[in-house]
């Protein structure tokens, strides 16, 4: 069980998580929920959403009927943008989705409000890892440290601040791998599909995704788990995922290629992204004004779906490992945590925006 999960039965055994009242109770019954996924069918955020909207209707009071409807554009953005200015407040429409920290901590304008202004639902965290086609090789990848070897890598994205993309342009340059970014693709079945065609041969996905779609691919030998992503402190001391023996931690992995712990710039700004980024992925919010009983029917019905031991053990199946689910109170700190990012990794963040923007 993760922290995150852990937190939510305490808040809520001590009283602090909201108990629902009388207007929660009845709140959906007849109505019809929406949930934006701001990512194209068939991806990790789509089928995360259409895996989990069973068990929310089954814990929200009325039991309405739950829509999911696909609204990708602007790397994702598109859909927060829609939540946020035109959707009703009525508690009918919401978005669960990738959410883009990068757009508001570098003040993208295509991002139209804070992540603070929504009303946080509750969210998911994840585990990133990068992946790639083993033919990048002469003679095919037979480790993931063959990946030194490797020349005029392309990585596949969907916009200039694509969480996935950026992830694995950083990866790549703090290994010192010389690569280039294709951008424009719709989602991460898109970027997939390209691997598959060869056009695209290096991509940063979900672990529960590379786990159950790319599987195939992987067991072709045609892909290889490159690294899974997790967070150094500041001393340099970081924690192995004991679920994950099939790619080394990208510590790891740069210690095999260099005789030493990664360091510098590049890996200060991607340390900072896997630390903003792991901590919550996925974000479940609803417009400003909302009313009160819906929210605290939504929350409470976003908890206990995420705590439904069916859906641990449906996702468990589906992805190798339950998710963890974020509660408000976290959700709400890590927006706030989006102010407090150094300017040297700001910088290096705007370079690889620049990099990404220029992809063609």
């Amino acid at each position: 069980m993760g922290k995150a999960r852990f937190g939510a039965i305490a808040l809520a055994a001590l009283g602090l998580f909201p108990a629902q009242g009388a207007g929660a109770q009845d709140f959906y019954a007849g109505k019809t929920l929406t949930i934006v996924v701001g990512l194209g069918a068939g991806g990790s955020a789509d089928t995360l959403v259409r895996t989990f909207a069973p068990y929310l209707r089954q814990h929200l009071p009325g039991q309405p009927n739950v829509v999911v409807q696909n609204m990708p554009g602007a790397g994702g953005v598109l859909a927060f943008n829609y939540i946020f200015e035109r959707a009703a407040p009525d508690g009918q429409t919401i978005v669960f989705s990738l959410w883009d920290p990068f757009a508001q901590a570098l003040g993208n304008q295509g991002l139209r409000a804070r992540y603070d202004q929504y009303e946080f639902l509750g969210g998911i965290s994840d585990i990133r890892v990068n992946y790639v086609r083993t033919d990048v090789v002469p003679g095919g990848m037979k480790k993931p440290a063959d990946i030194a070897q490797a020349k005029d890598l392309i990585v596949g994205a969907y916009g200039s601040t694509d969480v996935a993309g950026i992830l694995a342009h950083l990866s790549l340059k703090t290994l010192g791998i010389q690569h280039r970014i294709v951008t424009g693709y719709r989602g991460g079945s898109d970027v997939f599909l390209a691997m598959q065609r060869g056009e695209v041969n290096a991509h940063n996905t979900s672990l529960p995704t590379f786990r159950t779609r790319s599987k195939g691919f992987i067991d072709s030998g045609q892909g290889m788990g490159l690294a899974y992503l997790t967070p150094s402190d500041e001393k340099g001391a970081f924690k192995k995922n004991p679920n994950i023996t099939d790619m080394p931690a990208f510590q790891d992995l740069y210690r095999e290629i260099h005789g030493k712990l990664p360091s510098g710039k590049d890996w200060d700004a991607l340390n900072w992204t896997v630390q903003q980024f792991g901590e919550i992925a996925y974000v479940g919010l609803a417009p400003p004004k909302t009313p009160a009983p819906a929210l605290e029917a939504l929350r409470s019905g976003i908890q206990k779906a995420m705590n439904d031991p069916k859906y641990i053990e449906e996702s468990t199946k589906r992805n190798g490992l339950p998710f963890d689910y974020v509660d408000v109170q976290t959700g709400r700190e890590v927006f706030t945590a989006l102010s407090n990012v150094s300017p040297d990794v700001l910088e290096t963040l705007r370079g690889a925006i620049g990099a990404m923007g220029a992809a063609k």
